[in-house]
């Protein structure tokens, strides 16, 4: 075999073919929305993917209010933050960040799913959500897309 004949490509961060996508997660399970956002973030559906580079997509989110949880989640679904201080630990439950900050809820599930480490952060600064169906980036000119077609 010819091993000159093909080369391995490694994509790096001049090299990503980056893309603005758009989602409406009206209707859509949060943690199964979350999943699909952070591989299209991470850009791991893409054939020269490269797992210490940025080669994801540029991800908007739209209709985060209109999320759904399965089972009984809105009511037993905790949120726990710590102030730093002795007994400081505050838990908000699913419907209460729901009412008080929708966007909150999404890009906390999403960025659970990207890496614990700085390509994680540079990776969470790609997404964008916003509550309602409008959104700052139409000169991008985002493609909606489906996520059932990604694979």
């Amino acid at each position: 075999m010819n091993t000159l004949s093909y080369k391995t490509v490694s994509a790096n961060k001049e090299t990503a073919n980056k893309e603005w996508v758009l989602i409406d997660a009206e209707n859509k399970v949060l943690g199964r929305l979350a999943s699909e956002a952070a591989k299209i973030l991470r850009g791991k559906y893409k054939t020269n993917f490269t797992p210490h580079a940025d080669t994801g997509d540029y991800v908007i989110i739209i209709n985060a209010d209109k999320i759904r949880l399965t089972g009984n989640k809105w009511n037993q679904k905790e949120y726990i933050r710590h102030t730093g201080y002795p007994g400081g630990q505050r838990v908000t439950t699913a419907k209460q960040m729901m009412a008080k900050n929708p966007i909150a809820m999404v890009e906390r599930a999403v960025k659970g799913m990207l890496p614990k480490n700085k390509l994680g952060a540079q990776l969470f600064r790609n997404l964008h959500v916003y509550a309602g169906p409008e959104h700052k980036h139409e000169a991008q000119k985002p493609k909606e897309i489906n996520l059932k077609s990604i694979k």
